[in-house]
């Protein structure tokens, strides 16, 4: 994972790569240690993709994000994701939510 400045919304890059911003709440903020970021996604196939996303937050971090994303839903661009084969496009907002107690 790269985390670079904003650039263009075109779709993806001349290399096939996306970058996504990334936004971290509650427990997931704690063990990223920021409340988001600039990740630049390069597809595992043929276009990035949310499972793409997921991999590269996993790998940039320690284990206690891991642990957290783990357990964790997401939100592309406000939209629950249940396909993690959803593709992701350049400038996109993926949400990384934690389990939330209380009520």
């Amino acid at each position: 994972m790269s985390v670079h400045p904003e650039r263009s919304r075109a779709a993806t890059d001349e290399d096939g790569a996306a970058l996504v911003r990334v936004r971290y709440f509650a427990g997931a903020r704690a063990a990223a240690g920021a409340s988001e970021e600039r990740v630049r996604v390069t597809a595992s196939g043929t276009g990035p993709t949310a499972a793409d996303v997921i991999d590269a937050v996993v790998a940039s971090h320690d284990d206690r994000l891991a642990q957290v994303v783990a357990a964790s839903s997401f939100l592309l661009n406000g939209v629950a994701v249940r396909d993690r084969s959803v593709e992701v496009t350049d400038g996109c907002e993926f949400d990384v939510l934690p389990p939330f107690a209380g009520g």
